[in-house]
């Protein structure tokens, strides 16, 4: 079998996303030898969008045991024969393939020859159009014998071995071509150029929840959705969002966490109302008294629950559609609070994931509701999602959907006085490979009152941003300003990062409620996890990762 670079290319095949490119990539993986090295776009850049490739769209770069490599352009469906050559029609223009497939072969030929020696490897170019039959091979402006059409596809794995034989003089050293071919592709060992393109892909797999999410019919519309980490939640709330601001309608967004609230201001399109149950009880207050509730005194947040519970919203109050957000985390009086700002045709949602329900409180029941389920997390990496299921219950596991699967989750432990310092090596560690400090995101398990970083304001020679505590005239929670985000794990909740660290994991014992504190921070991460646990913490993590890998076999 061929070596494929980049991996995790089988996870998309199920997708069905760009399947011809796929069908074709296990084709040349599974009949090529081991002798045999094929890299691809169909992970990153053509799946993505993204087109990290900069000479051209390259779709196959096959590398054999001789001195010549091989282009394969691969065209899909039917083309144009004309007195010109080949063409390909796409939405609003017609593009020539022999010139692309000649630009892309001598852009790829210029740049080799700054190689060492780059002048003695040959390079060779295939067009594989399976779908078409070609008639007038005279004209096609690309030499016939390198045109796979439908009535060959069948040897194309013959004739690419007869383009790279197995046999003969054999490039001196490969590891140039290798590592020239890898920086075409973005994949060694910067990581930079692949986040967004991994973002893209992750918001398409797990934006199907917001496509059949919006098509359930029902009448009063009253929607319950738990879904896992990761399953599309959020990109469902913007959907809902911005379908309601389209049909001129208004929007309340509604959640616990002051932060995620503040992030979804940020990202939700204008026009609607994005706030926290206790910031919509603060301007409810207000209201009330005439004045602003005293924050530092005692009981405050109780105050501000009776006074939404003893609320009336006017009818200029009431809005044609309610978001409620981390519904795991309310009380259940709060509901009853929130749908009375709910016009009475209006439709509500409540989205929720129990298993980031991170306060002991009863169960919102919203008898009469639909429940609508998504337990597929495409945001974490495959690595991720295997550690985190390790330390739940089975009923409670959940499928991983990414298809990342070569992040292995790293483990730093700490012993006294050396928290600091191990966390400053795994964020020393994720830039050696190649995540920038803004991508990087420290959640602490402890809460932020209490931390140890809450007296930082710099981590080694980066400037932290931190939460300060203040707000600004419009209730937005202001942070330090900083390039290294930091932040308490509950207060992280809802949002994402390419690179995460979570540290000051120490607990007495792994409990359900810090088992779910793990489980958040550890969901955040969209590509790369570090965790810096203390060493009785780590001896507690092994043992039940080990009891539960000998369940799994048995």
């Amino acid at each position: 079998m061929a070596k494929v670079v980049p991996e995790g290319w089988r996870e998309l095949k199920a997708s069905g996303i760009h399947s011809p490119e796929i069908d074709t990539l296990a084709l040349l993986a599974e009949g090529l030898g081991d002798t045999y090295t094929v890299y691809h776009s169909v992970h990153w850049s053509r799946v993505n969008g993204y087109n990290g490739l900069s000479v051209g769209e390259i779709d196959f770069i096959i590398v054999g045991p001789g001195p010549r490599v091989l282009l394969i352009e691969q065209k899909n469906g039917f083309l144009n024969e004309t007195s010109d050559g080949l063409t390909k029609t796409y939405i609003n223009e017609e593009k020539s393939v022999p010139m692309q497939l000649n630009r892309n072969r001598d852009n790829f030929t210029n740049r080799l020859r700054k190689l060492p020696k780059g002048e003695s490897i040959g390079v060779d170019a295939l067009l594989y159009c399976p779908d078409h039959r070609l008639r007038l091979p005279g004209t096609a402006g690309v030499d016939p014998r390198r045109i796979v059409d439908s009535t060959r596809r069948r040897e194309l794995l013959a004739i690419i071995r007869e383009i790279l034989p197995t046999e003969g003089d054999l490039i001196p050293e490969h590891a140039p071509i290798h590592h020239f071919i890898g920086e075409l592709f973005d994949l060694i060992p910067n990581v930079n150029a692949n986040v967004d393109g991994v973002h893209r892909l992750q918001t398409r797999l797990s934006g199907g929840l917001a496509h059949w999410g919006r098509r359930v019919e029902m009448s009063p519309f009253r929607l319950r959705v738990v879904g896992t980490a990761g399953s599309g939640k959020t990109q469902l709330a913007m959907a809902v969002y911005a379908d309601a601001l389209r049909r001129v309608e208004t929007v309340l967004y509604v959640c616990f966490n002051r932060p995620l609230a503040d992030h979804i201001g940020v990202i939700a399109p204008p026009g609607g109302t994005t706030t926290s149950y206790h910031h919509l009880a603060d301007r409810v207050y207000r209201q009330q008294h005439g004045t602003a509730p005293d924050f530092t005194a005692d009981g405050v947040y109780t105050r501000l629950e009776e006074a939404m519970t003893a609320y009336a919203p006017a009818d200029d109050e009431l809005v044609d559609t309610l978001i409620v957000d981390e519904g795991q985390d309310f009380q259940p009086e709060w509901a009853d609070n929130l749908l009375r700002f709910l016009k009475p045709h209006g439709k509500a949602w409540w989205l929720e994931d129990p298993m980031q329900k991170l306060y002991q409180r009863d169960p919102v029941l919203l008898e009469g509701w639909v429940r609508l389920r998504a337990d597929i997390n495409y945001r974490s990496p495959r690595e991720i999602v295997r550690f985190v299921n390790r330390l739940l219950p089975r009923e409670e596991q959940v499928q991983s959907g990414s298809p990342l699967v070569d992040a292995p989750v790293d483990f730093i432990t700490y012993g006294e006085g050396e928290l600091l310092g191990k966390t400053r090596s795994a964020v020393f560690k994720c830039r050696n490979e190649g995540f920038k400090s803004t991508q990087i995101a420290i959640g602490t398990c402890r809460g932020w009152s209490s931390s140890v970083f809450n007296r930082l304001d710099e981590l080694g020679n980066l400037k932290l941003k931190s939460p300060t505590g203040a707000y600004d005239l419009l209730g937005n929670a202001l942070y330090s300003e900083g390039e290294l985000i930091i932040d308490s794990v509950h207060r992280f909740k809802g949002r994402a990062a390419p690179c995460v660290i979570l540290t000051e994991m120490d607990f007495e014992a792994l409990t359900d409620e810090t088992i779910r504190r793990i489980f958040v921070g550890a969901t955040r991460a969209t590509m790369k996890l570090v965790c810096v646990v203390s060493e009785r913490t780590a001896g507690q993590l092994y043992e039940r990762i080990a009891q539960s890998a000998s369940i799994l076999r048995s």
